[in-house]
């Protein structure tokens, strides 16, 4: 993606946006990334492997707040692509644009009524410092000391994928018609400027971006996290 303002907002507080179909991420979770593979998920949440005296917290992250302001410009084609690929992987009704919306100059993506949910990182190092293994688990344990274990320490949800599209013609009441039978009135357009379309979906609370650190393990001893996001797309 684009080096635009959105994704720079994100990435300086160390989160990644989520490119892949799955959106089931959420603080706390352990997954696996072993050499070239996917990430994928291997503990639903981190008392299913460890338990510690710790207790830990998921909180509102300080460090990062979001509004519909923050956007990402796209050249035309690429942001539609995009849209598109978002519009499925949360759930929303697939939609061919290219019947109503064939050319243009831009596509800017953006979210409304973000959230973003962190555990602290401090919190976490006390935890498992003080941790153990729920019961004996060689392959915990293997995958523990290769590093191959990634926890989630922050989580960017939003309700609602708003897209604005610049066109190369005047959006007609027409074309706002064809596309809102298309999403079955599911999905809200509107336009302004005469040229450029604006689209407001959402189906529920979806994650955007997640923030995640490397469990470092050195032959059975905590060792320390080290973030993974921000610049690696793993997820």
């Amino acid at each position: 993606m684009p080096n635009t303002s959105l994704q720079q907002h994100l990435r300086t507080a160390g989160y990644d946006f989520i490119d892949g179909p799955i959106r089931n991420h959420k603080p706390l979770q352990i997954w696996l990334k072993q050499g070239l593979n996917q990430a994928e998920l291997y503990y639903a949440d981190i008392l299913h492997a460890f338990s510690s005296p710790v207790k830990l917290s998921i909180t509102k992250d300080p460090s990062l707040s979001i509004n519909d302001k923050h956007k990402n410009d796209y050249a035309f084609q690429i942001g539609i692509t995009l849209v598109q690929e978002l519009m499925q992987s949360i759930g929303l009704p697939p939609l061919d644009f290219t019947s109503t919306i064939h050319a243009g100059k831009k596509v800017s993506i953006s979210y409304k009524n973000a959230l973003s949910e962190t555990v602290p990182v401090g919190d976490l190092t006390n935890f498992f410092s003080k941790a153990d293994f729920i019961h004996p688990n060689p392959v915990l344990l293997r995958h523990a000391n290769r590093n191959n274990l990634i926890i989630i320490t922050g989580v960017v949800t939003a309700e609602q994928l708003v897209a604005e599209m610049e066109t190369d013609f005047k959006i007609t009441t027409k074309v706002l018609s064809a596309l809102k039978k298309s999403a079955k009135d599911k999905i809200d357009f509107s336009t302004s400027k005469n040229n450029t379309l604006k689209m407001v979906a959402g189906s529920g609370r979806f994650p955007i971006a997640v923030k995640a650190s490397r469990i470092d393990f050195d032959k059975g001893r905590f060792n320390g996290l080290g973030l993974l996001t921000d610049n690696r797309d793993l997820f």
